[in-house]
């Protein structure tokens, strides 16, 4: 459905090129649109003779004073056009006409748009894709991408237009939409030469047009490049679990692609009663959340800097042997020493865990 202020937008346009004014009714003979001042109302044509003109069997109808036309939509009557001033047949009939491809045009953005969030939520059976595809003019066998953006905006239409204006010369390749209420959904094509780190400075494109405009608190997310459109609701739903992902193991990150995840993504799938058990035994009922603040910017560090004792005593501040100290207080305490390559990952597993087991004690509220 096209609304009100694009048909508005159109006939202003119409008339700043021709000098003519113009009316737009519904098929009921009300008026939703004109080019006329306030005080020219008066030179409107009453719903009377709309209603009889819709009634007519004539296309158009020329008087002294005006022109009417019918528009159609699918070959249905569904508005009447009012052409004033001079020579209004003949621009009337070229406005009549410009109005039905506008018609159609919105149509088929409408259709798109639905076939693509159809397709994105696996409600369509593969034969039917490829028939509307081929009606909508979609390729089917091209390399594509999901990206999901998030802003903490609800239903934020400025930040949807910002991404439909970064991506409108694509030809008609990419694809905008929403499926929710916060996130913005970008199919996007993918030429043979770009990279997964060529996707990751599309991400910082958006990133950084959002945050120009100072709209909300933005996230990026994308799932793997598929090959097929059938396969674009799987990179949809990689691009929606890195998002959730990057919440809850780095937060550090606005952008987040699926195939970079690591553990993170292994952890995520795990059961909550599975993840607890491994706490009970890596921990021996204890939590990370029990260790003093000396003791965790200790491990974090330690981690940063891979494993390594005299980088990561230097940016601690301290001596190398005081973070030895630190390191076999811990052992002691967990049965774990870092320095070795199999408990520390053991270790920094047992710290996801924990992350991921709260972040979804939040969510069963």
């Amino acid at each position: 459905m096209i609304s009100n202020l694009v048909f508005q937008n159109t006939i202003n346009g119409i008339k700043d090129i021709t000098g003519n004014d113009f009316c737009l009714y519904d098929i009921d003979g009300r008026k939703f649109v004109s080019t006329f001042k306030v005080r020219e109302l008066d030179k409107v044509v009453t719903e009377k003779e709309i209603l009889d003109f819709i009634d007519s069997s004539e296309e158009s109808r020329e008087t002294a004073d005006y022109s009417l036309f019918k528009i159609e939509e699918d070959h249905n009557l569904a508005y009447i056009l009012s052409v004033h001033g001079e020579d209004c047949l003949r621009v009337g009939r070229m406005s009549a006409f410009q109005l039905e491809g506008l018609i159609v045009a919105y149509r088929e953005k409408y259709d798109k748009d639905n076939f693509i969030r159809s397709l994105l939520m696996d409600n369509m059976l593969l034969v039917d894709m490829y028939s509307r595809a081929k009606k909508l003019r979609i390729e089917t066998e091209c390399r594509r991408v999901a990206f999901v953006i998030e802003t903490s905006i609800e239903k934020d239409a400025a930040a949807l237009e910002t991404v439909r204006s970064l991506f409108a010369n694509s030809r008609g390749r990419n694809f905008i939409t929403e499926v929710d209420e916060k996130d913005i959904i970008l199919i996007r094509e993918v030429s043979p030469s770009e990279t997964y780190d060529d996707l990751e400075k599309t991400g910082k494109v958006i990133l950084d047009m959002l945050n120009t405009e100072a709209m909300s608190k933005v996230h990026v997310a994308f799932g793997t490049i598929v090959q097929e459109l059938k396969d674009i609701s799987r990179s949809y739903k990689e691009a929606k679990m890195a998002l959730d992902i990057g919440k809850i193991f780095y937060s550090e990150r606005n952008i987040v692609a699926y195939n970079k995840l690591g553990l993170g993504r292994l952890i995520y799938q795990l059961p909550v009663q599975m993840c607890k058990m491994f706490i009970h035994e890596i921990f021996a009922g204890r939590s990370p959340d029990d260790f003093d603040e000396e003791t965790l910017q200790t491990i974090n560090k330690f981690f940063e800097n891979n494993l390594n004792v005299s980088e990561a005593s230097r940016q601690l501040f301290i001596h190398r042997n005081t973070l030895v100290y630190r390191l076999d207080k811990l052992q002691k305490m967990t049965n774990l020493d870092l320095r070795e390559f199999d408990d520390a990952i053991t270790f920094k597993m047992a710290l996801m865990v924990v992350k991921y087991m709260k972040y979804m004690e939040t969510m069963e509220f």
